[in-house]
């Protein structure tokens, strides 16, 4: 071909331009949760309540699709707990409901893989200082005792927003997380102390913290519980 661009050049530059704009509309999004990649383990047997978790509802609730595949319920805007995440809203207006729940995902698997490998480097970024108390205790017993844990995180089912509140600065909000996961904990000649190979279906209610004006983006896991 002669006099002008080969047709197949101009073809692959169009392509280019199009992936160079979606990761740049991917990669510039930030959720508040912001920290490197890591695996899956969970808390096995382990509720360390280092703060309060509030009391809310989802009784009224409306399902939102989520990007990961996991399903998000939020609340009613007119419940109390809806009303908490418009004050929320208003007050940081980078937040987003559905988005924060992607990133509340991925803090719930950072967390736990944290806690099972003992990695209390993680935990200390992501934790309040009451709730890292309470985790490292179990840490500390476990490697004391001579123990390892082995948590997979198969599915996660569900996140749901449960309760929310701002007060002053300071904006909480309770999440649910409903999962399959394998835990077992092992003694120091590989015997089963706890827990097994079998996938069990969890929930979890995990409260998250985090001041609206300072310039830290990460909400803190402050209180944990299970049923």
């Amino acid at each position: 071909m002669t006099g002008g661009f080969p047709l197949d050049l101009i073809l692959f530059a169009m392509v280019a331009a199009f992936l160079v704009l979606r990761l740049r509309s991917v990669l510039g999004r930030r959720t508040g949760f912001e920290r490197p990649p890591a695996s899956e383990p969970r808390p096995s047997g382990f509720d360390p309540r280092g703060g309060r978790v509030l009391d809310g509802t989802a009784e009224e609730v409306r399902a939102a699709p989520a990007r990961s595949g996991t399903r998000h319920v939020l609340p009613d805007p007119r419940t109390p707990p809806g009303q908490a995440l418009g004050r929320i809203a208003a007050a940081d207006r980078s937040f987003d409901p559905d988005r924060f729940l992607d990133g509340a995902e991925g803090a719930f698997r950072m967390i736990v893989a944290a806690f099972a490998a003992g990695d209390r480097q993680t935990l200390q970024g992501l934790l309040s200082d009451s709730a890292y108390a309470g985790f490292e205790s179990a840490i500390t017993a476990r490697e004391q005792a001579g123990e390892q844990q082995r948590t997979e995180i198969r599915e996660v089912h569900e996140l749901a927003i449960e309760g929310a509140d701002l007060r002053g600065n300071i904006a909480e909000v309770v999440v649910r997380f409903v999962t399959d996961q394998v835990n077992m904990t092992t003694g120091r000649n590989g015997e089963v102390i706890s827990g097994s190979d079998a996938v069990t279906e969890l929930t979890d209610i995990w409260t998250f913290q985090r001041d609206v004006t300072a310039t830290d983006p990460t909400w803190k896991l402050t209180g944990t519980s299970h049923t």
